[in-house]
């Protein structure tokens, strides 16, 4: 295995000054805009998100958008195919993936599943299995 070379003086003081303010980074975590609430849809990435992370996620996205008047949620989980259950026999196969996981765990929240109509498989032109989308109760 080759080892990388170290950064020069050039390149180590470029990206010192870069990573001080990285501004052609998107930043998923960052609320979407004013079209989603428009539309009546908040749309949230949970690519990169542990089960649990994303479970505390999806709560808090749940809550907050019922209290901001949503009719819609659409998550993206992905579909799993870079997944690396297959190789723990402790973790489902499928319910150790995001596009499964997110609806039980909804399910099995009472106060959840209380403020939701359906969670269904998005469109296609929304992510299509790689995407959940939720529709929330007028309350």
């Amino acid at each position: 295995m080759k080892k990388k070379k170290d950064l020069d003086q050039v390149n180590a003081k470029a990206w010192e000054e870069y990573i001080k303010n990285p501004s052609d980074i998107y930043d998923k975590d960052k609320n979407y805009s004013r079209e989603n609430n428009r539309k009546g849809r908040f749309k949230y990435d949970l690519h990169g998100y542990t089960l649990d992370d994303a479970n505390i996620k999806v709560r808090e996205i749940i809550l907050s958008c019922k209290e901001n008047n949503y009719k819609e949620i659409l998550l993206i989980t992905g579909k799993g195919l870079h997944s690396k259950n297959e190789k723990d026999i402790y973790v489902s196969k499928n319910f150790g993936t995001l596009r499964y996981s997110v609806p039980e765990f909804i399910k099995s929240e009472k106060d959840l599943s209380n403020l939701i109509i359906s969670i269904n498989e998005a469109d296609t032109k929304d992510g299509g299995a790689g995407a959940l989308l939720i529709k929330l109760k007028n309350l």
